[in-house]
């Protein structure tokens, strides 16, 4: 078998949903009577659809994970990780604008990791470290 990540980090927007939670959508989000995720204008929200697979075998794999994005809605985005029940995955969440090396830097686990043992999804590669590309 391949060797796993120590950790895998997940950025939010354009990675786990299809938009940016500060400007395509419209907090606060809720479920509605029909299971949907809805934002504050009724439209649903979704998630890419693999997703939820992706990190269920992560987990299977005894894989930790990570979530970590520079946007400045960020209850909006911890909303929906909790509505998408993502949060059950992620040990640690660095969720707030400014440097993705700062997020790795201030993950517990990823500050204990060489940058080599972790992996990261992120849309926008110039966010990244330049020794995780």
């Amino acid at each position: 078998m391949a060797r796993l990540p120590k950790l895998a980090v997940f950025d939010l927007d354009y990675t786990l949903w299809p938009f940016w939670v500060d400007t395509h959508v419209d907090p606060p989000f809720h479920r509605s009577s029909d299971g949907a995720v809805r934002d504050r204008r009724g439209r649903a929200v979704r998630l890419y659809p693999e997703v939820p697979d992706v990190l269920q075998r992560l987990r299977d794999l005894d894989v930790p994970m990570a979530a970590a994005s520079r946007t400045g809605e960020i209850e909006g985005a911890n909303q929906l990780l909790e509505l998408f029940d993502l949060d059950r995955y992620f040990a640690h969440r660095e969720i707030y604008p400014g440097s993705k090396v700062t997020h790795f830097e201030r993950s517990p686990r990823g500050r204990s990791l060489p940058l080599l043992a972790q992996v990261a999804a992120e849309d926008w590669s110039c966010f990244l470290p330049d020794d995780l590309l």
